[in-house]
């Protein structure tokens, strides 16, 4: 699997949104129920539904963030260069101010970071977003 960064407008259709959140300067990662590994947020857009309200939605049910502050930062395509198969999606940037208690969802808890830890549900995937949004920042 690899994750490549594009600039934002890249495709004209997205399948996914991911959201790299953070809570007082530190990275807000979730926990499926049925996994030990950290993950952003985020998931499938809807029928009907835009990247921003997807990731509004996904955002709330995988971390229960109440007030924050949420913004595109870019798109992104993951898959199998060799055999072209993936799937493109957009990218947000998310600075909590306040979360609550996961509502009823696939996910399990939510943890802070310092920085990414080991045991990463997509590891070719997540280190490459943070990436784009550390560099961005530069």
């Amino acid at each position: 699997m690899t994750a490549k960064t594009y600039k934002l407008g890249t495709f004209s259709q997205y399948k996914y949104v991911v959201i790299l959140s953070e809570y007082k300067g530190k990275i807000l990662l979730s926990r499926h129920k049925e996994r030990t590994t950290w993950e952003t947020q985020g998931g499938h857009i809807e029928l009907g539904e835009q990247p921003l309200e997807a990731a509004k939605r996904e955002l709330f049910e995988e971390s229960g963030a109440a007030d924050y502050r949420i913004s595109p930062l870019c798109d992104y395509w993951a898959g199998d260069e060799g055999t072209g198969s993936g799937a493109t999606g957009v990218v947000f940037h998310a600075v909590i101010d306040t979360y609550g208690p996961l509502p009823k969802s696939e996910m399990e808890e939510v943890k802070l970071f310092d920085a990414l830890p080991q045991n990463l549900t997509y590891p070719e995937i997540t280190p490459v977003l943070f990436q784009h949004l550390f560099s961005s920042r530069e």
